[in-house]
């Protein structure tokens, strides 16, 4: 029965199994042409085409390829043509690469006529690149306006300003095609980050793994403007920007942390020089960020101080029920050349000060002057913010005072100091300076704020 079977299928479908093992000898004969037609390449000499490679580049990549060790031709997994320690530079953006390997990966036609040379994708690998901080947005353009397909793995980037580091970024990898297309990851700081670029360019995403530190950038290509949103640990800010290049504006900005949050306007100005604006309105303010600041290594960026203008403005008022010393404030300070001239108001409990004056921040020891008044309306309020309890009148008290610090050797000295139009004799100046130095400023000069502090010095004056 089953030969009878056998028999039947056999006479039924003898020229389709003839066609079956037919095909195994096609696929033998295409299997071993294909095999010899990217393997002969090998033998070819590339060395004498090399300037038709180096001008594909030069036209339809613009980078220059300058110097490299020799080519060789690869023809598995895909027939690639690979340029070893090769130096190669984008034109635009002055970007010098040095690199282990180019590797360019041919139309397969095109290997047998290099005069219709066609690349289909070309991948950079072992990278290391010095880019000027003013050239690294040209750099970044020119990677992403490429048409033709181009990739990065292990690229290593310095930039720097005026010779000096300004960031370090590892282990970069891109590519503008592939499922990874306008993907970036790579190691910022020692931890590994993710970028996605959107088409064009409309957005991008960056996290900084196991950091909290994540941004959202949204552009709109034609008016270059865009919004930023941003968190970094339990800090978020948001602010909406147009650029130009002659100006960046940014408004519509909160920033919200655990110790303080505020509204911002800023206006840079790129040209003629820089010039900046900003307007703060501060919402929530803890008084311990003072602290933090280290005022002796901001003043030795006097290189970078001495090139800022700007004029600003903070504005504060205090919610019911704060346990911060000061109700409200104004202050507006100028930087111009390295000079700081402000002038402030601000009310504690009623009570009414007044400061204005200036610094010159590029002075080897430089001096902050000042020349302040003082409406105490309500003494008993204002002592009670120190946790200080007193009796007696509560008749209207005016001060005037004016003198300068030293910052950096915390000394002061008073010229005169007025009460109720009566000034106050030297002895009782150099009283108050000795203390004001014992107690005030016997460390560094924002600590002057602390409540601590002022309290046991009007302890020891009244």
């Amino acid at each position: 029965m089953l030969n009878k079977f056998l028999k039947t299928i056999h006479n039924k479908y003898s020229r389709f199994f003839k066609f079956i093992f037919f095909l195994r000898y096609l696929f033998v004969i295409f299997f071993v042409s294909f095999s010899l037609f990217v393997t002969i390449p090998i033998f070819f000499n590339y060395e004498k085409k090399a300037e038709i490679i180096k001008n594909y580049f030069l036209k339809n990549y613009d980078v220059e390829i300058t110097s490299y060790k020799n080519i060789e031709y690869k023809a598995f997994p895909l027939p690639s043509l690979e340029l070893k320690t090769a130096q190669i530079n984008f034109l635009k953006s002055n970007a010098n690469l040095k690199i282990n390997y180019l590797k360019v990966y041919p139309k397969i036609f095109s290997i047998y006529n290099l005069n219709y040379f066609e690349v289909k994708k070309v991948i950079i690998e072992g990278n290391d690149v010095t880019l000027k901080a003013s050239n690294f947005f040209i750099f970044i353009e020119q990677l992403l306006k490429q048409k033709k397909k181009l990739s990065f793995k292990n690229l290593n980037l310095k930039i720097i300003n005026d010779d000096k580091l300004i960031l370090r970024l590892e282990n970069i990898f891109f590519s503008n095609f592939g499922y990874k297309k306008n993907f970036i990851e790579g190691k910022v700081f020692g931890k590994k980050f993710k970028t996605e670029l959107g088409d064009n360019l409309k957005s991008i995403n960056f996290q900084l793994s196991d950091s909290g530190i994540s941004a959202d950038l949204a552009l709109d290509k034609k008016t270059k403007n865009g919004t930023l949103k941003s968190k970094i640990l339990n800090t978020n800010l948001k602010f909406d920007f147009e650029y130009d290049s002659e100006k960046l504006k940014i408004f519509n900005s909160y920033f919200r942390s655990k110790n303080i949050s505020f509204d911002n306007e800023t206006l840079i100005i790129f040209n003629p020089f820089l010039d900046i604006k900003t307007n703060f309105e501060i919402e929530e303010f803890n008084n311990e960020i003072l602290q933090k600041i280290n005022f002796s290594k901001l003043m030795d960026q006097k290189n970078i101080i001495k090139k800022i203008n700007s004029k600003n403005t903070i504005i504060y008022k205090s919610k019911n029920f704060s346990n911060n010393l000061v109700d409200d404030l104004s202050l507006k300070f100028d930087l111009a050349y390295g000079r700081l001239n402000y002038k402030k108001d601000f009310l504690i409990k009623k009570n009414l000060f007044k400061c204005e004056g200036d610094l010159n921040i590029l002075e080897e020891y430089p001096l902050l002057f000042f020349n302040c008044s003082i409406l105490i309306n309500d003494k008993k309020k204002l002592l009670k913010k120190f946790s200080i309890n007193i009796k007696g009148s509560d008749d209207t008290l005016e001060l005037k005072i004016k003198g300068n610090l030293n910052i950096l050797n915390k000394k002061i000295n008073f010229d005169r100091i007025f009460l109720n139009e009566k000034k106050l004799p030297k002895e009782d100046l150099k009283y108050l300076k000795n203390s004001f130095e014992t107690i005030l400023f016997n460390e560094s000069f924002l600590e002057i704020f602390e409540i601590k502090k002022i309290k046991n010095y009007i302890l020891v004056i009244i």
